[in-house]
């Protein structure tokens, strides 16, 4: 299980111990709009590896989740059309947290309040690790990528844009 005793219990790594991922937890300290840089700098990892978890909702109102590379955006566009959409856009910040049941700046992938369909961007699949919210703002999970995908069930799509 996890490497280190509960610095966190949420919801995220109550799900990763009933699935029996391992998982390292990853405490920095928050900033508002810091993002994923931030946490990369306190964790001394590229920003590529922190993975930021995105609300989205298609063009019906139904929210999505989409796992992007910290520094790369989403393009709304090429995920529209990757999922069959005719639009998606960010669920302003209200929505997705009750969507989530997580707060804007803590969401996490795993244990979602509403069951969402989940999208990765296929390239973080390749990496040999990531840091992802693991349910908290200033918390984050270091995981196996093939998590994502084997346990989560996530679908790989290719929608990144370099910032």
């Amino acid at each position: 299980m996890s490497k280190k005793k509960n610095v966190s219990e949420t919801p995220a790594t109550s799900w990763l111990k009933q699935h029996h991922v391992d998982f390292e937890e990853g405490v920095y300290e928050y900033v508002d709009h810091g993002g994923t840089s931030q946490a990369a700098q306190c964790f001394g990892v590229d920003e590529h590896n922190v993975i930021k978890t995105l609300i989205m909702e298609d063009e019906h109102a139904h929210p999505l989740v989409i796992l992007m590379h910290g520094d790369c955006e989403v393009s709304t566009k090429n995920l529209a059309r990757e999922i069959g959409k005719k639009h998606i856009q960010p669920c302003k910040p209200e929505i997705a947290q009750k969507n989530s049941g997580y707060q804007v700046g803590g969401t996490s992938p795993f244990n979602t309040r509403k069951q969402m369909p989940v999208y990765v961007e296929k390239t973080i699949l390749d990496l040999p690790f990531i840091y992802i919210n693991g349910g908290r703002r200033g918390f984050n999970v270091k995981i196996d990528p093939k998590v994502l995908t084997e346990v989560l069930g996530a679908i790989p799509v290719e929608c990144a844009n370099s910032k």
